[in-house]
């Protein structure tokens, strides 16, 4: 089951917006309602669902409607139609108390502007969402020291926000999120607020705390760069609607339509796209099983000087080379003695970026292992490449 599904969700602002509505249904453009009846279409028929675990972004410049989205899926703003579920319950048709409950167990915002208590100290600020909730304050206290640990604030429980930079004030606002204990994380432009530097730490924050406690995060951002550093996958909007929802590299590789193109023309592929995108798998494999000759065999069929070695299960062992292989085969020594010991590895979401410098020092192919096996191999030449495509495919469709 998803953790969000948004269907059919619209909120049209003005004196009869169902009217603006049925003028909508009708296929009058936003503008156009505008014109005519002085409504806006904050949001027009959006449709997504965020998976458990999962960081999904929506990103929009001003005026997209992405915040006014955020707003509607906790119900801070009543939908003109359409349904959001939450764990498979319909919050739109939730009463007044099942729609407080909902938002204290399983909804947790983190806000641009922090949002924090001025006169309360960090500890306080933190445990707020536990005070609510009627928990005791010894325990309340104890959650919310774990998680000012855990955001990188030990040492500061007694700090009022007045004493903080915006970065750690940031953090307080996010271990409040938090302690409730929440499935869900609402970020609505959350990093907005911040110096570039204090930006970036804050974003490489979240992708270890979420990589720790697996929530499921709806965030919001204008910040194309940030949208896909972070994102799982990202919904774009344009004019309150969602034009193209993907992942990172399905947005970067195949733009659904010109204003999409214009956002993407310009990034740096490199620091987006990563190792899965290129590598490729291996034209032989060997096992300790088949033995020097089989592997010297192999090498010869394929016109290879170098052959990776895996177990039955596929797990990486290693790499021979053609010469170290006759070598072994000649003074019956065993396989695995004489593998090469210095084989670059990595893993599948390691970026484009990180892997040119390990490609330029690499002797051979670099090995992409995940959870130990080995997912395929990737050369200089294929990291290239991928770059070298990507951006001849983007100036085609200027």
């Amino acid at each position: 089951m998803n953790k969000i599904e948004v269907k059919n969700l619209t909120k049209i602002f003005g004196s009869h917006p169902q009217q603006g509505l049925k003028r909508m249904k009708n296929g009058e453009s936003k503008e156009d309602i505008l014109k005519k009846t002085g409504m806006t279409v904050g949001v027009s028929q959006a449709n997504f669902a965020v998976k458990p675990g999962e960081i999904f972004v929506i990103m929009g410049l001003s005026g997209s409607g992405k915040s006014t989205l955020i707003r509607l899926v906790n119900r801070l703003i009543e939908s003109t139609s359409g349904e959001v579920y939450i764990d498979g319950e319909d919050i739109t048709k939730m009463d007044k108390n099942k729609l407080i409950d909902t938002r204290r167990k399983k909804l947790a915002m983190v806000f641009q502007k922090f949002g924090l208590l001025p006169h309360r100290t960090v500890l306080n600020n933190v445990a707020y969402g536990l005070e609510l909730q009627g928990i005791k304050k010894e325990e309340r206290e104890k959650v919310a020291a774990k998680t000012i640990q855990d955001v990188g604030l030990k040492g500061y429980e007694d700090s009022y926000p007045s004493q903080l930079s915006g970065g750690m004030q940031q953090r307080v606002g996010l271990a409040r999120a938090l302690t409730n204990d929440s499935d869900i994380l609402l970020m609505d432009e959350a990093f907005s607020a911040l110096d570039p530097i204090i930006r970036k730490e804050m974003q490489d924050e979240l992708i270890r705390l979420q990589s720790k406690l697996e929530k499921t995060v709806l965030f919001i951002t204008h910040d194309l760069d940030e949208a896909l550093k972070l994102g799982d996958r990202i919904a774009i909007m344009k004019d309150g609607e969602i034009v193209q929802v993907g992942t990172p590299e399905e947005i970067l590789e195949n733009p659904a339509n010109d204003y999409v193109s214009s956002f993407v023309k310009d990034v740096d592929r490199s620091k987006v796209l990563d190792a899965s995108v290129v590598m490729k798998k291996p034209e032989v494999l060997v096992t300790y099983k088949d033995g020097l000759r089989v592997a010297v065999r192999k090498m010869e069929e394929v016109g290879a000087s170098s052959i990776f070695v895996v177990d039955k299960e596929k797990n990486f062992k290693g790499l021979l080379t053609i010469d170290d292989a006759i070598r072994a085969y000649n003074e019956g020594v065993p396989m695995e003695d004489v593998l090469v010991d210095n084989v670059s590895v990595t893993t599948p979401d390691t970026l484009l970026n990180d892997l040119v410098g390990i490609a330029a020092e690499a002797k051979y192919p670099i090995a992409v292992i995940d959870e130990g096996k080995l997912s395929g191999i990737v050369s200089r030449v294929s990291i290239l490449s991928g770059l070298v495509l990507g951006k001849e495919k983007e100036e085609e469709t200027e």
